[in-house]
């Protein structure tokens, strides 16, 4: 308890306190935002131009001093899971810092085309995956498994009954798709100040609190594996996931504080990327993919408005089902001010989150 409280806290004061530091840096090095126009694709934020932007650089950072300093705090070391976490944070991230690069450097909004993008996430998701399912521990737990999970891995859903070859091939394809997918929708929710913020904030906590339960009902413990075989969880390091969750959750609160409407900075492309790589790795590390469609079900309204739209246009010969996607610019065209937006995806994202953590629970009850 005392390394999560140790990670979480210096992680908040990190981001909380030496923001405005980066801040000063970054318009010393004119990382100011680009806006869009009404004529390409979103309401235009006249008065937010300028901004400082790649603030999810300070979270990032924060988030890595507060987990080391929690995890030594505690006589610990990091532990392979922790650090796989950390890779995907950073190597998502790091994919889009080049593309809010990009945008700075030429003064408008095009930056990394969508096929560079994909073959950057590919080329950080794949040594995950690999590094991922080797490396086990004294009792033989790597840190993923080659299955399918929903609450824990689902037996019949096994990647490597199809063999080694075409199992290693689909469970590395699993991987990038789960790594792609939501690295591109809190790309995509990021649109608001502080959405993809407070949404993240929900969703990491959520799993900082499905890893602890792990943690407490781990099937390495003797007693427990005695007393209910069937509700452990072999789950690898799941305590040195509550920790890293927790400090990341401590970094993006400390990042609130100056990214709330309105906002001093933006976390731009290298934020929003890293929280979707906090959320797959968590996900795949914590052998919960299929439930994080619930736990981080708010990211998925963003791209799935944006699928929405596009089918519709087609299927209707040019008719529009929102007036603008993704769909918080749907909203702000029907007149909602941008805070009412934002706090309302907000609830939406904690009872998600809630919502999951419930069937969690409900499920490790009903293995009893």
């Amino acid at each position: 308890m005392r390394s999560l409280l140790a990670a979480a806290t210096i992680s908040l004061a990190f981001t909380l306190f030496l923001t405005p530091l980066f801040i000063r840096a970054f318009q010393r090095l004119g990382w100011g935002q680009v806006i869009r126009t009404p004529e390409t694709d979103g309401p235009a934020h006249e008065a937010k131009r300028g901004t400082p932007t790649m603030g999810g650089v300070v979270f990032i950072a924060g988030s890595i001093v507060g987990y080391l300093v929690g995890t030594f705090a505690a006589g610990d070391r990091p532990t392979l899971s922790g650090l796989l976490v950390i890779w995907m944070m950073v190597g998502l991230g790091a994919i889009g810092f080049i593309d809010d690069y990009m945008k700075v450097r030429r003064q408008n909004s095009l930056g990394l085309s969508g096929w560079r993008k994909i073959v950057g996430q590919v080329l950080v998701a794949v040594p995950f995956g690999i590094v991922a399912l080797n490396f086990p521990n004294k009792v033989g737990e790597t840190p993923a498994s080659p299955y399918i999970s929903f609450f824990r891995d689902i037996p019949m859903l096994s990647f490597l009954a199809l063999g080694a070859v075409a199992g290693w091939a689909l469970y590395l394809l699993w991987v990038t798709f789960l790594s792609v997918a939501w690295s591109n929708s809190t790309n995509l929710t990021d649109g608001l100040d502080g959405l993809a913020t407070g949404a993240g904030i929900f969703t990491i906590s959520a799993y900082s609190l499905v890893t602890f339960w792990q943690f407490q009902q781990r099937c390495t413990s003797e007693a427990l594996v005695a007393a209910y075989y069937s509700a452990c969880y072999d789950t690898r390091d799941p305590l040195d996931l509550t920790i890293i969750a927790a400090s990341f959750v401590g970094a993006l609160v400390g990042f609130l504080w100056w990214n709330a409407p309105k906002a001093r900075v933006f976390m731009g492309d290298v934020g929003s990327m890293a929280i979707g790589g906090v959320i797959v790795a968590l996900a795949i590390l914590s052998r919960t993919e299929i439930l994080s469609v619930i736990i981080a079900g708010v990211f998925i309204i963003a791209p799935g408005s944006v699928i929405l739209q596009r089918y519709y246009f087609k299927a209707t010969g040019g008719k529009r089902l929102f007036l603008m996607s993704p769909f918080h610019h749907h909203l702000e065209l029907r007149g909602w001010p941008e805070i009412t937006i934002v706090v309302r995806m907000w609830i939406v994202a904690g009872m998600l989150a809630v919502l999951g953590v419930a069937l969690f629970y409900v499920a490790w009850n009903a293995a009893l």
